[in-house]
């Protein structure tokens, strides 16, 4: 009886640990999204100054800004939980966010201010444009 109880606590915690195990394998193989390239000259007005933003560290308009972005339709490169971030850019005349964003990676060194990869919607999520210099 004692050995029955003793498997039963080594599976409990060895199932989870297998099952993740294989995710990440299975993520990593993932084939990962082909993203377009947008300049920052090319970014409008509005997008510049989120960006600027963004590599100061705020202080942000929006309370959403900042949160995490899950990323679930797979349109930006396979990260894990947590990684992105999204910040809205503004768009003169409408009532509510709008529909652009800036979606920052927290890149090699997890810090979205200096990461350098930062991914541009116009189109609430729908596509992203990578933005470079």
């Amino acid at each position: 009886m004692p050995r029955m109880d003793c498997t039963r606590s080594w599976t409990r915690w060895l199932l989870p640990l297998l099952v993740a195990l294989v995710m990440g394998i299975a993520q990593a193989r993932a084939p990962q999204p082909a993203v377009d390239e947008i300049s920052i000259q090319a970014l409008p007005r509005e997008a510049r100054e989120t960006l600027a933003l963004i590599e100061r560290g705020g202080p942000f308009p929006y309370s959403k800004d900042g949160t995490t972005f899950g990323n679930y339709e797979r349109r930006l490169p396979i990260r894990p939980r947590g990684y992105y971030r999204e910040y809205t850019v503004r768009t003169p005349g409408s009532r509510d966010r709008g529909a652009r964003r800036i979606v920052a990676g927290a890149g090699a060194v997890a810090d979205v201010r200096t990461s350098n990869e930062y991914y541009y919607t116009a189109d609430h999520y729908r596509s992203f444009k990578r933005i470079v210099e």
